[in-house]
């Protein structure tokens, strides 16, 4: 069944710090410029009036404008399936602030452009205003310490569900006193092939460089409990997603978006399949899997 996404956004307003529409609030005003981070999208680091800090990517990145619904589409299945990811809001950064902050600006090769005001992409910021020690890399040794190392095979399983197109991305951090990490998952700008919206599910794609993430797995029940929870996520679900994201981020075509959203569940009957080609691939991910050996090579 095709559920309509038309007029999910009409009739929104500003409240205080919050853009809001019926039913709640939807968008966290962006109040200060803090850095530019690094990565393909050109985010920046800013605080938000709610006090807290967003990475915020912009409508006119140099990728494309529908990673933004990519990373609100993916992140928010992911946080449902139960893996652990940032909170997500839209963020609204208005026209003053652009004008008056130099830095935020987009850089297209030849040209630099100032970023579009309106409403972007947020992702909290891992560690908020406390970060302690946050890190994109660790040793091998500490790598197979991160405490929730299983949740490396619970992410390949949305990754491969979502047709991430990128390598998986994800941050480490770590309070203070403690001596052991947790990762976080980042970065979904790519999942359904970045700005085309389609699926080439070839076994090396969405997974994360290093094998030391997979080298525990033994067999289907590594992946659980979060395989479960995405092969049986209900529709409902998805679409709820689908309809929390702005549409001018996929430029108002509603009926790509429900395209795109009828694909993935149908999908879903369909992730140990493409789980099963990357296991199988001369990258041998899975040492620990009997009977998971290599068949092809890609």
């Amino acid at each position: 069944m095709v559920r309509s996404l038309a007029g999910y956004w009409a009739g929104y307003w500003m409240v205080g710090y919050w853009i809001q529409r019926p039913g709640g609030p939807l968008a966290v005003q962006a109040v200060q410029q803090i850095r530019r981070m690094r990565g393909g999208a050109q985010g920046h680091l800013m605080l938000g009036a709610d006090e807290q800090l967003w990475v915020v990517k912009f409508q006119n990145n140099p990728q494309h404008i529908r990673v933004l619904a990519n990373e609100m589409l993916a992140t928010r299945l992911a946080a449902a399936a139960g893996l652990t990811v940032p909170q997500t809001e839209v963020i609204e950064v208005s026209k003053w602030l652009i004008k008056n902050t130099p830095e935020l600006e987009v850089d297209m090769g030849r040209v630099r452009v100032r970023c579009r005001e309106g409403l972007q992409f947020g992702a909290r910021y891992v560690g908020g205003l406390m970060p302690g020690q946050v890190v994109d890399y660790l040793p091998e040794e500490q790598l197979g310490e991160i405490r929730n190392l299983e949740e490396f095979a619970g992410m390949l399983a949305l990754d491969k569900w979502t047709g991430n197109a990128n390598g998986r991305q994800a941050v480490f951090s770590r309070k203070a006193r403690e001596r052991r990490y947790s990762a976080s998952f980042i970065d979904q700008g790519y999942c359904f092939h970045a700005g085309e919206w389609r699926f080439e599910d070839l076994p090396l794609r969405g997974v994360y460089p290093r094998n030391r993430v997979y080298a525990d797995v033994s067999g289907w029940e590594s992946f659980e409990p979060w395989l479960t929870r995405l092969e049986t996520m209900d529709a409902a679900v998805v679409w709820r997603a689908a309809e929390e994201i702005p549409p001018e981020w996929y430029e108002g075509d509603l009926s790509s978006m429900e395209a795109l959203v009828e694909v993935l569940i149908g999908r879903q009957r369909r992730i140990r399949e493409l789980i099963e080609a990357f296991a199988r691939s001369a990258r041998e991910p899975f040492p620990k899997w009997v009977g998971m050996g290599k068949r092809f090579v890609n």
